[in-house]
């Protein structure tokens, strides 16, 4: 059976961020994933992690210094020093809080520069990753549609899966994330399971809709019968923005373990 984890940038945003970590626990989720919330002080992360037996996943590197950076700066060019501190910074932060990945955030370009592009995000990806390596953590790279993130370097999951080959590092890995991937190019059971080798990680949202995944195009009780079907035993990411609050929208949830503690 797939184990759902909470993304706490999407869900139980009723609440302040230090607070979510609970209501995802009596909710019935095992574990949680966050994007870039780094004015959290980790030793507080942690304690919540710890305080309700919650698995920690990962964190976003941060999005950068400027407006060309808010979406990450690792595949743009001349950008190679800032990535590397945000990245160190991204590091210590996941070791910090008992996380085991970091989706690195390639940033936006304009399609001119998308060849030089492409080699800073090599370098800079087996830079990263040799460095993660080191405190056991993986690096993820995530394609996202060009629809929500106009301009974002990474877009299709075959993209990503050549950049990865290029890397040739074993912790750097795939976010396949169903929502941006059913955007751009759907055929998401084939796709997936050509590209699993290289998966590291998944999250699931409605589309064309970004809601809880019990509506729209995708039909995902078939993807998670799939991912059981591949043997798939990591995390699958609910990143899905609740219609109204959080716990009211997770009836499609448990069937997969997710029931709320009253």
């Amino acid at each position: 059976m797939p184990r759902l984890a909470a993304n706490l940038a999407y869900l139980f945003t009723e609440r302040k961020l230090i607070e979510r970590f609970a209501a995802a626990a009596a909710a019935g989720f095992t574990a949680v994933e966050m994007q870039s919330h780094y004015d959290q002080a980790p030793s507080e992360v942690k304690a919540q992690v710890d305080r309700h037996g919650l698995t920690m996943l990962g964190i976003n590197t941060p999005p950068g210094h400027s407006d060309e950076g808010r979406f990450g700066v690792a595949a743009i060019p001349g950008r190679e020093e800032e990535f590397a501190t945000l990245f160190a910074r991204a590091l210590d932060y996941v070791t910090a809080i008992g996380g085991c990945q970091i989706h690195c955030l390639a940033g936006t370009v304009p399609p001119q520069q998308r060849p030089a592009a492409e080699r800073t995000f090599v370098r800079n990806l087996v830079r990263a990753a040799d460095a993660a390596r080191e405190r056991n953590i993986t690096v993820l790279v995530e394609p996202l549609n060009p629809r929500d993130r106009p301009d974002y370097f990474l877009n299709r999951v075959e993209q990503a899966a050549n950049i990865i080959a290029q890397v040739e590092r074993p912790n750097l890995r795939m976010q396949f994330d169903f929502y941006h991937a059913q955007i751009v190019g759907g055929d998401l059971i084939r796709r997936l399971e050509k590209h699993f080798p290289i998966v590291g990680h998944v999250q699931i949202a409605a589309v064309p809709s970004r809601r809880e995944p019990d509506e729209g195009e995708v039909n995902y009780a078939q993807i998670l019968a799939a991912l059981d079907a591949m043997g798939y035993d990591k995390w699958v990411g609910c990143e899905y923005r609740p219609r109204t609050t959080t716990e009211d929208g997770l009836a499609w949830a448990r069937p997969y373990g997710i029931t709320r503690k009253l």
